[in-house]
């Protein structure tokens, strides 16, 4: 059984946030690992031991909480920035590799310039530089020789870079992420507006349509009720077809609005070529003789065909209203490069003459 889509959506985001919590335990495990080895093996610039134990619990401070940044980013930033400076101001890292204690720092100021708020993201930078360039110049005039004190420079400008970069990405991946939830956003809108319009012309071409036969079927039937009561009779049973028609099709329209599994395409009756005639049929019965020349070449896509019935439906809707009762012509010529419709009629029958006007053409 196919899951509702509500739920196949939250189910994926569960899932991806399992992945990235196993892929943060994981960058977590390295990091306590590579922390421990720069301290336990420094590459040639220390040589002076330091205990097993304070090396691999320094590592665990400062990397392990990377496991977690997700869940607070913030305050996985602010504890790995104390935990790295504590380890650099007591000296537990070793001259030329302190950078290695702010790499669990960079990646917990990444998330945060990707997820916090904006003021968060522009005020942990310059804490982040500030912190530590002051601990660098602590480690650096305590635990270092005078003469080789000028290689703290070097440090802190890796460092800063670092720390740069991994802002930097994070702030742009936020600013693209938005610019696509914006366009997402507009389109959907859009996509709203354009549905209302196309509702508002369906309900504007039931109801014009059936209500201008309606119309024309209730003057003849008030006007001939005493001396004719079998067309009398007739004309009301028109009324009642055309209104329960008329009826039949806004229910199924606002049906389909009701729903919520309805997608665009439903938000229609399906109409077509086939109902031209029923088009053609109706309006006879509103005392229009109607002609219809329908030419078609293969099937048709089923919007050009609802775009045929609803141009047909207006022109003679407008012939219904103008010049009934009176002879009509409808042409409808549809191939693979195109339609032309043309509705025309013989004008109202009390100017005497015949004339032949254009009530639509499309």
């Amino acid at each position: 059984m196919q899951l509702p889509a509500p739920t196949r959506a939250r189910t994926a985001t569960r899932r991806r946030e399992i992945r990235m919590l196993v892929l943060d335990a994981i960058t977590a495990i390295a990091a306590v690992i590579l922390l421990a080895y720069a301290t336990l093996e420094p590459p040639g610039l220390d040589e002076s031991p330091k205990p097993v134990l304070v090396c691999w619990l320094a590592a665990l401070v400062v990397g392990l909480p990377i496991a977690v940044r997700r869940l607070s980013p913030r305050v996985v930033l602010c504890f790995v920035l104390c935990a790295g400076s504590l380890v650099t101001a007591t000296a537990v890292v070793s001259e030329g590799v302190v950078f290695i204690a702010y790499v669990p720092t960079a990646l917990a100021l990444y998330l945060v310039a990707l997820r916090s708020p904006r003021i968060w993201s522009f005020a942990v930078l310059p804490i982040c530089i500030f912190a530590t360039a002051m601990m660098i110049f602590l480690f650096y005039s305590r635990a270092v020789e005078p003469q080789q004190r000028s290689d703290g420079f070097g440090e802190i400008a890796g460092i800063w870079l670092m720390l740069a970069v991994a802002w930097g990405l994070g702030t742009l991946i936020r600013w693209r992420r938005f610019l696509a939830d914006r366009i997402v956003q507009e389109r959907a809108r859009d996509a709203v507006v354009d549905e209302r319009l196309r509702i508002a012309r369906e309900l504007h071409d039931i109801v014009g349509h059936s209500m201008s036969l309606i119309a024309v079927k209730a003057t003849v039937a008030n006007h001939l009720a005493d001396v004719r009561p079998e067309e009398t009779r007739a004309a009301l049973a028109i009324i009642e077809e055309t209104s329960r028609n008329a009826l039949g099709e806004i229910r199924k329209v606002l049906g389909i609005l009701r729903s919520d599994t309805g997608s665009g395409a439903e938000l229609v009756p399906v109409v077509g070529l086939s109902d031209v005639r029923e088009l053609a049929d109706r309006a006879e019965s509103a005392g229009v003789e109607v002609d219809l020349v329908v030419r078609s070449v293969g099937p048709l896509p089923v919007a050009m065909e609802l775009s045929i019935y609803r141009i047909v439906q207006e022109g003679l809707t407008n012939v219904i209203s103008h010049a009934a009762p009176t002879h009509c012509r409808v042409d409808v010529d549809a191939d693979e490069l195109g339609v032309r419709i043309e509705v025309t009629d013989d004008g109202p029958p009390n100017r005497g003459r015949r004339l032949v006007r254009p009530a639509a053409t499309a």
